[in-house]
């Protein structure tokens, strides 16, 4: 019977040690995550800069590059389009 219990404390210790291991294990996966997220985000801030900067040398006149020059259009008229929709608004509100 000492040997059932023996061999059943060693088995609930390997489960034990197991059980942490793979704790351990998915919480250091957590923490890679983590600092995944983290470097991608730092990334995407890093695009939306470089693309302001494309977008401001474009409005100067620094800008020929086709590639760039169709989605600066393209930026430029939606300001403009959403500029017009501003002064509509203030036209609204003044009227009331």
């Amino acid at each position: 019977m000492a040997d059932f219990f023996e061999d059943l404390g060693k088995k609930i210790s390997d489960v034990a040690e197991d059980l942490g291991k793979k704790a351990g294990d998915t919480i250091e996966v957590e923490r890679l995550k983590g600092k995944i997220r983290s470097l991608k985000r730092a990334n995407e801030r890093d695009f939306l800069e470089i693309g302001k900067m494309v977008y401001d040398k474009f409005k100067s006149g620094e800008v020929s590059d086709l590639d760039y020059t169709g989605l600066c259009e393209s930026i430029e008229k939606r300001d403009e389009e959403a500029a017009q929709h501003q002064d509509e608004i203030q036209k609204i509100k003044e009227a009331l």
